[in-house]
């Protein structure tokens, strides 16, 4: 675990440049107020809670009990200490494909329940950060909104236009990359790649067996609307902590700029989004057109800001760790 150790470290490097840039003290932090940082932090656990109870749903329709309610939702947050750790937080998946795996579900069958959580998820914030980048361009605030627009719209294209298109075709490796597989690991690279293409092969069958099912239909329309709540609930967390503050945001900026903030944070640039975060939801409260780091008059400051993200993000961290080692990655038998 020592590079997820240098990992988190790595995270708190933007919260010290801002400090250094726009010289803000401990006691700046500090100012915006316990109620309103526990407020925020509670908010970001309540997003954890939601997402395990749909992973926990999900789980039931598609295999059955494998788990307790309360064990399933520990698991899912224990999983977000790889997604909060890793750009674009991605890896969480990993995690939960491999605890159901080792709790009896086949890899394939893991993998696509894994998939349409992930992607009931991508879909839900996507639709809310586009509806942020649209209300920004349409307010005049070009920079910032296609920023937001041009990190969201590819990433829940590629992940809807995979997911769905599954149901109609099978994919298979490339033939360049089986090729260069076989060339470098000769017989043991053939094996390599038709276990792969094997795996492809029985995802795309679930697709195709489920999405002709009401049950599945149905399924994804719940998991959607509780991902869109978690989002949500995310999304007032800037709001609530804000309230110990002159500058206090209304819920609807919050979740827009809170979500506008999340979107950036999927570039491939720093851990969890770190720095680029913080930029998106400072960009978006203070109106950004151009690019430029000035802070306006009135405007929404750098100590509330880092407050937030320590509350939503470095808090919710060792916690994570925790539950992952304690559930997701404990010894245990598989289930026959």
């Amino acid at each position: 675990m020592n590079w997820r150790i240098v990992s988190f470290a790595a995270s708190l490097v933007p919260f010290v440049i801002i400090a250094i840039s726009f010289n803000v003290k401990p006691e700046d932090i500090f100012a915006v107020g316990i109620v309103g940082f526990l407020a925020a932090f509670a908010a970001m656990m309540c997003k954890l809670l939601l997402q395990g109870v749909k992973f926990y749903y999900i789980i039931r329709v598609f295999h059955g009990r494998l788990e307790t309610f309360w064990k399933t939702i520990f698991v899912r947050i224990g999983s977000e200490f790889v997604t909060l750790t890793t750009p674009m937080f991605v890896g969480g998946e990993v995690v939960r494909i491999y605890w159901m795996n080792k709790r009896g579900i086949n890899t394939a069958k893991a993998s696509w329940i894994g998939i349409f959580e992930i992607v009931t998820e991508v879909l839900a914030a996507g639709l809310v950060s586009i509806i942020a980048g649209i209300v920004a361009i349409i307010s005049g605030y070009s920079a910032i909104g296609m920023l937001v627009l041009g990190t969201s719209i590819p990433i829940v294209s590629l992940w809807a236009g995979l997911f769905f298109s599954t149901g109609k075709k099978t994919y298979q490796v490339p033939e360049i990359f089986a090729n260069l597989a076989v060339r470098i690991r000769k017989e043991k690279g053939q094996q390599y790649i038709q276990k792969t293409n094997q795996w492809m092969d029985d995802i795309c069958t679930m697709s195709r067996e489920n999405f002709r099912s009401k049950d599945a239909k149905r399924a994804f329309a719940i998991s959607f609307a509780l991902s869109l709540a978690s989002w949500l609930v995310f999304g007032i967390s800037f709001m609530l902590i804000s309230s110990g503050t002159e500058n206090t945001v209304s819920a609807i900026d919050s979740i827009l700029a809170v979500m506008a903030g999340n979107a950036i944070g999927n570039l491939p640039i720093t851990v969890g989004g770190s720095g680029l975060t913080e930029f998106g939801v400072w960009a978006y409260l203070n109106h950004l057109a151009e690019f430029k780091l000035e802070l306006p008059e009135n405007s929404v400051e750098w100590n509330t800001i880092i407050a937030w993200r320590i509350a939503t993000y470095q808090l919710p961290i060792p916690i994570a760790w925790f539950l992952l080692m304690k559930m997701a990655l404990r010894k245990y038998q598989k289930v026959e």
